[in-house]
């Protein structure tokens, strides 16, 4: 989404879409189906697997900022990996679709899927590991 051509609220803040029609005009259809649609794209397929930056990563669907580089690391599980969030940003949602019992990554700030959260992450930082899909996330280098 080109947040820079969006209007503005009175807090600064980026209006989001009414309806899914206008976030269908403004986001592609890969960020559709995974924001909106709660998709995941296919292991190992996104941008920012194996990127690395100490910039900060956005929602593609708001432009709010979700993590720091700092805390992205390698987990070998196909999709990029935080140990930590802007946790102001992220919302936590319990998901049991798909059989399994997971936590639901959500950006606070749109609503969109982000991805989910594990806590198998590194023990030495907080133990969790944020599974975020790539075209849910913009990369902001510094």
């Amino acid at each position: 989404m080109d947040v820079s051509e969006s209007a503005s609220d009175a807090n600064g803040r980026e209006e989001l879409p009414d309806n899914e029609a206008e976030w269908r005009e403004e986001l592609s259809e890969e960020e559709y189906r995974i924001l909106r649609e709660r998709g995941t794209e296919a292991r190992f397929s996104g941008d920012y697997v194996d990127h690395d930056g100490d910039g900060e990563y956005r929602c593609a669907g708001c432009d709010e900022i979700l993590f720091d580089g700092e805390t992205k690391y390698d987990s070998g599980c196909g999709w990029p990996a935080f140990y930590a969030a802007e946790e102001d940003n992220v919302v936590r949602k319990s998901d049991d679709r798909h059989g399994m019992r997971r936590v639901e990554v959500l950006c606070a700030n749109c609503d969109g899927h982000l991805g989910h959260v594990f806590q198998d992450g590194p023990e030495d930082k907080t133990g969790e590991r944020f599974c975020i899909n790539s075209a849910a996330i913009d990369y902001d280098g510094e």
